[in-house]
């Protein structure tokens, strides 16, 4: 795998590895708390968060809307093992995927069904900082809204 890969897959295991660690810390009830009426629940975000790698990787292969809907709408996530499991497959998936590109291929230039486009590198620069940005959600639902004492260091 290339360096640079390998350095932004070193951060992608680690805020899994966060991430995990957050769910560690709730109860299975937390994951149906809602803090806002119209936005996730906590499972619900959870959920999505398991599924980033896997989907942000078929959105860089060009999958289009309606196969990304049926890709979400196949998706059902209903406890702490399962999304944990989830997290771990899909970003195995990433690094599995990442390492058999060629240099080439790590520059070709993809478009997602918005007309977005970036590099192979992009994508998973993306995927980390979609990653990063649901788990800060995740982790100022928990402390702010919840009040609960998360034991998690955010950065190395």
């Amino acid at each position: 795998m290339n360096a640079c890969c390998n350095s932004v897959m070193k951060q992608i295991y680690f805020v899994i590895q966060t991430i995990i660690e957050m769910i560690d810390q709730i109860e299975e009830v937390d994951l149906e708390k809602r803090p806002s009426v119209n936005k996730h629940s906590i499972g619900e975000l959870l959920s999505h968060m398991a599924t980033i790698c896997e989907a942000d990787l078929l959105i860089s292969d060009q999958k289009s809307s309606e196969e990304m809907e049926r890709y979400y709408s196949g998706k059902r996530l209903e406890n702490k093992n399962q999304i944990k499991n989830e997290l771990l497959a899909n970003v195995h998936q990433l690094q599995a995927r990442y390492s058999s590109l060629s240099e080439c291929e790590l520059f070709e230039k993809t478009t997602s069904y918005w007309g977005v486009t970036y590099t192979r590198f992009e994508w998973l620069v993306e995927i980390l900082s979609h990653l990063y940005h649901h788990r800060g959600q995740l982790h100022a639902i928990l402390v702010h809204y919840y009040k609960k004492e998360l034991t998690v260091s955010l950065f190395e």
